[in-house]
């Protein structure tokens, strides 16, 4: 709770750190925020290319036998996992980045990982307007069930906070922490399932794969874009989620809160 309120009590410095943070990652080149968007986007053309066009992917039959265009199917798993990503990478790393504001006794280094996270998320918000226009271009128009895609935004902001406040404090010690990560972002992309329908798993086995929580968020945009499901009809996915969440954040920050009067030493 600690935690929470002074994430509170310097939300506004949260909130201007986090647009000048990402103002400066594509400082000096000619694109400039630009870039923030191409790669994401090359990844869904490149994606869309190889499995519709190259692997001739038909449409995607959903789990109530709606027949979706693969790039619309394809695309609503893409975009949280690329929030995903992006947010733990950089959250990770935030006070590594940081240091000189570490090494200040008067900085409050509890909103650092919230500050690199708030700037993945604004290139999310962007890449969630592009799903809405790419789904109204085939005909499927905004509705109330793409409102949750609020909600699982802010679940997958929570989720990444709890995750960075554990993985920020041990890469200080442990470096190689960020190649592991890149690692299981790698398997995870495979894993929760993205590119992938889950019912091709035998029935008694799809539980493992519900067990990661990412596998919540991301099947959530699609219910939210597709199947048009609200997301209290899935009530023990929900419990289960905000379960892990509450644990991973109390362990994330008590490990952060242990940790950082080292911080200033090992940096």
């Amino acid at each position: 709770m600690e935690l929470i309120r002074d994430l509170y009590r310097n939300k506004r410095l949260i909130l201007k750190l986090s647009k000048n943070d990402f103002k400066t990652r594509f400082a000096g080149s000619y694109l400039g925020i630009v870039w923030a968007f191409i790669q994401p986007v090359v990844t869904v053309v490149v994606y869309w290319f190889v499995f519709e066009k190259g692997l001739k992917v038909g449409n995607t039959v959903t789990k109530d036998g709606l027949a979706v265009p693969f790039v619309l199917w394809l695309t609503s798993g893409l975009v949280p996992w690329f929030f995903f990503s992006e947010a733990l990478n950089n959250g990770t790393n935030a006070l590594i980045e940081y240091k000189y504001l570490v090494q200040k006794v008067v900085f409050n280094i509890s909103v650092l990982p919230v500050i690199k996270i708030l700037s993945a998320l604004y290139v999310h918000l962007f890449f969630v307007l592009f799903t809405v226009i790419l789904f109204a271009c085939y005909g499927n128009f905004p509705d109330l069930y793409m409102l949750q895609i609020v909600y699982y935004s802010f679940c997958m902001f929570v989720l990444v906070l709890a995750l960075c406040y554990f993985t920020s404090a041990v890469v200080v010690f442990f470096k190689d922490l960020t190649q592991i990560i890149n690692i299981i972002l790698q398997v995870g992309m495979w894993a929760t399932p993205i590119m992938w329908q889950l019912g091709i798993v035998d029935v008694k086995w799809q539980f493992i794969f519900k067990l990661n929580p990412v596998f919540y968020i991301v099947n959530g945009y699609r219910e939210a874009f597709i199947d048009k499901v609200w997301f209290f009809e899935e009530w023990k996915l929900t419990l289960y989620f905000w379960a892990v969440v509450a644990v991973l954040f109390a362990f994330g920050s008590f490990v952060f809160k242990r940790l950082k009067v080292h911080f200033a030493d090992v940096l």
